[in-house]
């Protein structure tokens, strides 16, 4: 088994890494949330969140969550819960994720990802660039939309024929776009937090 660090990022990469080490570091790190697991036919990556990028991913929730609440749409917050597939032999923890189209028959109830429904929303932050290529994974499991982050500039990507390409606009949320996302983003930055939490929700009442 090798390994290689990665200071900047807080990231570790191994690789030679069995199925059954890769289970039982998640249940040694079961009440440990700061510390997110990637694992793909034997490559693992340890990432340790930072305040860099968990500002971010909170932000894009947030607008995820006043949106839907205005536009009167059901979302069923998944958090990082872990999506792992042993006939895949591949897992992952998503920094957010939802079921939303899916949320009425999910909501509240634990998860099974070899039966169930992958999430229908996927939020990425890269505060630099990660060393496990997530996108293959992510494909892997169905998941129809990600947003990725990558210095407060959000791209919207939907599944098509197995591989992910760059759209315009959300089709989970409509009318929320890559610019638009990125736009609250900056916002955020400089306004306080309960005046940009106006802005939001104001710009979506508009659009009812």
């Amino acid at each position: 088994m090798s390994a290689v660090a990665a200071p900047a990022e807080r990231l570790v990469t191994l690789s030679g890494v069995s199925w059954e080490t890769y289970e039982r570091l998640l249940c040694d790190y079961q009440d440990r949330p700061g510390t997110r697991f990637t694992y793909n036919e034997g490559d693992l990556e340890i990432m340790v969140l930072s305040a860099r990028h968990e500002q971010p991913n909170r932000i894009l929730a947030t607008i995820v969550e006043v949106v839907a609440e205005e536009f009167g749409i059901d979302v069923s917050p998944l958090g990082s819960t872990t999506f792992k597939r042993q006939d895949l032999i591949k897992g992952f923890e998503p920094d957010t994720g939802y079921y939303i189209g899916h949320a009425a028959e999910m909501g509240g109830r634990d998860v099974d990802p070899a039966v169930d429904p992958p999430p229908d929303l996927t939020i990425e932050v890269d505060v630099t660039s990660r060393s496990l290529n997530r996108f293959p994974i992510f494909a892997a499991f169905g998941i129809p939309e990600v947003w990725r982050c990558h210095e407060w500039r959000v791209t919207i990507y939907r599944l098509e024929g197995g591989r992910y390409v760059e759209v315009e606009s959300s089709a989970v949320l409509p009318l929320l776009t890559g610019a638009l996302l990125t736009r609250f983003l900056e916002d955020s930055r400089r306004l306080r937090s309960t005046a940009w939490l106006r802005l939001v929700r104001d710009w979506a009442r508009r659009q009812r």
